[in-house]
């Protein structure tokens, strides 16, 4: 989209790579923080069902990232959700997920970074892990911009290169293929970002995080060319090409009819509490439902379970999302106050939305990292154990089976656990394949299960949770 200055309204580009663990996360955020040091106002989107590389970037610019899905959004969609979380900014940098074109059950490029490029009409720049690698860098990088006819791939970043190999093979790669090299990262001591069996360790538990970033930063500033990362920026497409001088994208019409609608209008004047947690062992959230929720006429109310906090009296609704309770089951079994509390609040009538390590937490008894048992809120009859391997994991649609009229909701799986009960109340089908199986326990206003569950996937399941948060309200009056 461009302004009235005919200067794109949001300058914009995509960090890829072409394979998971070639750096794309960490060059991000040295990235963001190198811009944030030159006082520039940056926004960033992690492309894909992923909660742990937005920590990261968070704690770059002290602000939220945002995630961007085309599983979980059509792509009007996706770029209203780009528009609304990067207005006012100066640039805007999302990162890619997996390798660039690896999508939908690892068959399709749907729901790829490339997928997400296309939809949101931005450059893309490809990370390549140079490590062992000198002119095959040349023939890899030539498969990525032809694989597909619009790439959109625009320049190109060479990780763990080294000083003296770099200007022949910077000239080597314009020359020959056309694409602009934007510069190339060295191995920096201490600057990796360590993994574990859901991915990366979280933001606090690295030892002088920010004093990294910034000695990255200060590389980078040396090695990329972040001024010809900016330039690249400005050069992305108008967002809609229908809307070239407006202000923003206008919400699409699936949810502008949620919140326009007369009940959206009722919760509003209600302004129902609901309780977040959010703490080490529940962090795994996607900041845009909070926010849809908010513009429902939610007001949030963070509390941390783990650190002996319980469920604020004035909440009307409260939401369990994953994390690593796993990690800290003893500590958690161990606020026996808290989880009483959680316990009877949900028994007598408080609407629960629990997904994945909060519905382990919900469970009678949940296995540690170590297959210890541990005593928790013994909400569902139910025993929560470790498994050696991924369960059901990627992308999920889900049918409530008791109302098959009513609009599927997306989500996704992510665990190595399992429960000897994951409920029955909805079908969850995978895409591509032939796969399905029953999930999620509804009892009451409880809703619990392992998917994550991304609401603008379907508005009207937001609608409906606080309609019963105001419900709940009127009766504790």
């Amino acid at each position: 989209m461009c302004d009235q200055t005919g200067k794109t309204a949001y300058p914009r580009f995509l960090l890829a790579a072409g394979a998971s663990g070639s750096g794309k996360t960490t060059i991000t955020c040295g990235i963001l923080q190198a811009l944030k040091n030159r006082g520039l106002r940056a926004a960033s989107f992690k492309c894909g069902p992923d909660y742990i590389d937005p920590m990261f970037h968070e704690r770059a610019l002290k602000t939220k990232s945002r995630n961007l899905d085309t599983f979980f959004t059509d792509a009007q969609t996706t770029r209203y959700l780009l528009a609304k979380n990067a207005a006012g900014m100066d640039v805007s940098v999302l990162e890619g997920v997996m390798g660039y074109y690896d999508g939908l059950g690892g068959i399709s490029d749907a729901a790829s970074a490339y997928d997400a490029a296309r939809a949101t009409r931005t450059p893309v720049v490809l990370i390549v892990n140079s490590r062992g690698m000198s002119l095959s860098a040349v023939a890899y990088i030539r498969g990525f911009l032809t694989y597909r006819e619009d790439s959109r791939i625009r320049g190109v970043i060479l990780n763990q290169m080294p000083v003296s190999l770099y200007p022949d093979m910077k000239r080597r790669i314009e020359e020959e293929i056309g694409v602009r090299v934007l510069g190339y990262v060295p191995r920096v001591a201490d600057c990796a970002i360590e993994s574990r069996h859901l991915g990366l360790v979280l933001p606090g538990e690295i030892a002088m995080l920010e004093e990294r970033m910034q000695r990255l930063a200060a590389v980078l500033e040396e090695t990329l060319d972040l001024d010809g990362l900016l330039a690249l920026a400005r050069e992305a497409e108008s967002l809609d090409p229908a809307l070239e001088n407006a202000a923003d994208i206008p919400a699409p019409q699936a949810i502008r009819q949620v919140l326009d609608s007369g009940a959206a209008r009722k919760l509003r004047q209600k302004a129902t509490v609901v309780a977040v947690a959010r703490d080490e062992a529940f962090c795994f959230i996607y900041e845009d439902n909070l926010q849809l929720l908010r513009e429902l006429g939610a007001n949030i109310m963070e509390f941390s379970p783990l650190h002996g906090e319980k469920v604020p009296e004035e909440a009307d609704g409260l939401l369990l999302y994953g994390g690593y309770p796993e990690l800290h089951a003893r500590e958690l079994s161990e606020q026996v106050g808290v989880l009483a509390d959680i316990r009877e609040k949900i028994e007598r009538g408080m609407p629960c939305l629990a997904e994945c390590g909060g519905f382990m937490a919900l469970h009678r008894t949940m296995e540690d990292m170590e297959g210890r048992a541990w005593p928790m809120a013994g909400v569902i009859d139910a025993a929560a154990y470790r498994t050696e391997k991924l369960n059901r994991f990627g992308y999920v649609e889900l049918q409530e089976n008791a109302q098959p009229s009513m609009p599927k909701i997306c989500g996704h799986e992510f665990h190595y656990f399992d429960s000897t009960d994951n409920g029955n109340a909805y079908m969850a089908r995978k895409p591509l394949r032939k796969r399905s199986w029953p999930c999620i326990h509804k009892r009451g206003r409880l809703l619990a299960g392992f998917p994550h569950l991304y609401y603008y996937s379907c508005p009207q399941f937001a609608l409906g949770f606080l309609e019963q948060c105001a419900a709940y309200r009127e009766e504790k009056q």
